[in-house]
């Protein structure tokens, strides 16, 4: 059986004539692609594909931009020195800065520019009729001045000629100058052909050099770090063009028709800290607030982020004054506190300022809590504990102050506090809110009794008492109702924790008692106005919205430029604006932005320690007991802790804030009278009287072989 192969082509021609195929044979077919040539691209497609990837290559644009950029240096170099001649040798300059006075309404500041500009013209004029009688002058000078010069150098030829005994000297010095004079000639004639081409070539160089520096061309000729304005320093200029470019009509036109572009506007630009400071006083026609809503637009017109851009309000009247970070300075850390490096602090509550961060200028920003209620606030994981916990720590070195701390969070953040606190709950349950409720109440009680003392002793002094509440937003929000169905939460005149925080500050601070809190996205349910606004203090981290900004620092100071909500989510933690007096700001605003220290939880434990050996073995009571029966002989063991004796005073204290419902009342004769039945007894030591560890401990042992409990009557 034969085989037949028939080949197809994709573009056949008309078959010719074949014949026919046996019976018996088998055909196959086999596709054979079209092997004709493609057709040719034509020359001008080809040629143009070549220059448009020339034309758009990315060498040949910065080659384009370099030439234009340099042409134009030497051209607008020209033109800064035409015009720098030009105001030096006119009154343009005058007649520029007393329009742009009169432009600002500073119609005091335009008339003095007139008299200058008036004494200018006056001056010009007496050079210029001066000019009239120079020339005779000159002649006269000349003629004086070569007299007296030939009579001069004749007398030094005869001088010359009698010295040598020969005539010929006597013009010798004469013919000495002429041959100097056709030296300097000839050397001119060699050197004026070079001039002639070098000197408009250095002309041209000065005049770049003076448009580089002012870098004059178009905005897209520029390389391409000045274009994005990456590092780009501030200057008048730039700030007058990002005012101008701010969409304020009002603001643009007055820098249009002031004669000096709207550089008298500015004050002069000073360094502060990782940044600048400028003051601006604005036109009449603008406010203050249409530059203070556009702050963002504001700082995209500097090349600058809106987080590196602060705008707040001076005494000056229709001025703001704008604080500029260098880029990129907010995002590096401040370096670790003072209480981490100096092993060696201490503190004093009255007149010391805990070491809390840096503001904005670099300064050191240091707080006075001296009698001040404190109140900080932002959103979660933002650094509001570490924040407030700063504070805490620094104070604790002042072994005076004495602390009640609830933590409502409970996951440790005060743990370390234990030992140095009285009273410390931690625990976000109910039952922690009812005994910080009853905590803070407690210093209720306290502050009353102190002002009772006050009463009788106006010069009566007490130790520093700090109630610190962390995340307070959990006992506001709390349901939990007591047996009188009184609410612990809320913020209604029956509301356990709202009215004690409420008696505190309007009365605490008269006797040193104190309260702290740390709250978390304020709202009028989660802190109440009447809380707020009683805060000496008021700190707050990153917000969400302005009317929270309000409620954390109040009207005053977001109206003079406070934006904790502007703030950045997550890369701003620890950043706090501070509305108080116990901080140092500049004059005339209500409020500083602070970068604060961060003290992690080991370098927080080694300060503590150093607290607590700074402290007589504070016994930290952790949960408060009321109505039970007590165990007077453990609880006396429990407060004096590891001290190896402990003054019968300061047992008498501890024990009524251990339990003041068992203890309040007690005096020394109950104590002694516990400890008798045991079969010890307080002694004296250095004529007071104290009650030894060892004693305590030996009654309990041996009370505890009898089988016996002596309870509190």
């Amino acid at each position: 059986m034969s085989e037949n192969v028939v080949h197809l082509r994709k573009n056949p021609q008309p078959p010719a004539a074949e014949p026919a195929a046996d019976a018996g044979s088998v055909t196959t077919l086999t596709v054979v692609p079209d092997l004709a040539p493609a057709k040719p691209v034509p020359l001008w497609v080809r040629s143009g594909r070549a220059v448009r990837t020339a034309v758009t290559h990315e060498t040949t644009k910065t080659t384009v931009r370099a030439v234009a950029r340099h042409g134009l240096y030497m051209f607008n170099g020209g033109r800064i020195v035409a015009r720098r001649t030009w105001d030096a040798r006119t009154p343009a300059r005058y007649e520029r800065m007393q329009r742009a006075a009169e432009a600002a309404g500073n119609y005091e500041v335009a008339a003095e520019w007139e008299e200058r500009g008036q004494r200018f013209r006056e001056a010009r004029h007496r050079r210029r009729m001066d000019l009239l009688h120079s020339p005779l002058d000159a002649a006269k000078g000349i003629g004086v001045g070569v007299g007296t010069g030939a009579a001069g150098l004749i007398a030094l030829g005869v001088v010359m000629a009698i010295n040598s005994h020969d005539v010929k000297d006597v013009i010798t010095p004469i013919k000495a100058v002429i041959d100097f004079i056709a030296t300097l000639i000839r050397i001119v004639q060699i050197v004026w052909p070079y001039a002639v081409v070098l000197g408009p070539l250095f002309a041209l160089l000065a005049l770049w050099a003076v448009g580089s520096k002012q870098q004059a061309a178009p905005q897209w000729a520029l390389p391409a770090n000045v274009r994005n304005g990456e590092g780009e320093p501030i200057t008048p200029s730039i700030v007058v063009k990002a005012l101008r470019d701010l969409g304020v009509p009002a603001l643009r036109n007055a820098i249009k028709e002031m004669g000096d572009a709207g550089a008298s506007m500015l004050s002069p630009i000073t360094i502060a800290g990782c940044g600048i400071e400028v003051d601006v006083t604005l036109p009449s026609g603008v406010s203050t607030n249409e530059v203070q809503d556009r702050r963002r637009k504001l700082a995209e017109n500097l090349s600058r982020h809106e987080h590196e851009v602060f705008i707040s309000i001076p005494p000056a009247a229709r001025t703001v004054r704008l604080w500029v970070a260098d880029s990129g300075a907010l995002d590096e850390p401040i370096g670790p506190s003072p209480l981490v490096t100096d092993a060696t602090m201490t503190a004093n509550y009255k007149t010391g300022k805990a070491p809390w961060g840096q503001d904005l200028r670099g300064d050191a920003a240091e707080l006075s809590v001296y009698q001040r209620h404190l109140l900080i606030t932002g959103r979660s994981n933002q650094g509001k504990t570490a924040s407030l916990r700063s504070l805490a720590l620094w104070l604790a070195l002042d072994r005076s102050v004495e602390f009640w701390l609830g933590d409502l969070k409970g996951v440790g953040d005060w743990k370390m506090f234990d030992g140095i606190a009285t009273r410390l709950i931690q625990g976000p349950t109910d039952e922690h809110v009812m005994q910080v409720t009853e905590m803070v109440e407690d210093a209720v009680d306290e502050m009353n009794r102190r002002i009772d003392v006050r009463l009788t002793d106006p010069n009566a002094a007490f130790p520093p008492l700090i109630v610190l509440v962390d995340e307070a937003q959990v006992a506001f929000m709390c349901p939990a109702v007591d047996e009188d169905k009184k609410p612990y939460g809320g913020a209604k005149a029956t509301s356990r924790y709202f009215m004690a925080v409420r008696k505190i500050h309007n009365q605490g601070r008269a006797v040193d008692v104190l309260m702290w809190q740390g709250t978390q996205d304020p709202t009028d349910q989660n802190l109440p106005k009447l809380v707020r606004e009683g805060a000496h203090t008021r700190a707050s981290l990153v917000l969400g919205t302005e009317s929270q900004s309000r409620m954390a620092l109040g009207d005053k100071a977001v109206d003079d430029g406070a934006a904790p909500h502007l703030l950045r989510q997550g890369l701003d933690k620890g950043t706090l604006v501070v509305a108080s007096d116990g901080i140092a700001m500049p004059k005339g605003q209500s409020s500083i932005t602070v970068r604060t220290h961060f003290i992690d939880d080991d370098p927080a434990a080694e300060v503590a320690e150093r607290a607590k050996a700074l402290r007589d073995g504070v016994t930290t009571l952790t949960v408060i007991d009321r109505g039970e029966e007590t165990d007077a002989l453990a609880d006396i063991a429990s407060v004096i802790g590891d001290a190896s004796r402990l003054l019968t005073l300061d047992i008498l204290k501890r024990l009524a804030t251990l339990n003041a419902d068992a203890y309040g009342d007690w005096t020394f004769g109950d104590l002694k009278r516990v400890l008798e039945a045991e079969g010890e007894e307080p002694k004296k030591s250095n004529g007071r009287m104290v009650v030894h560890r060892d004693h305590v401990m030996r009654a309990l042992a041996n009370r505890d072989s009898d089988g016996s409990v002596s309870a509190s009557e």
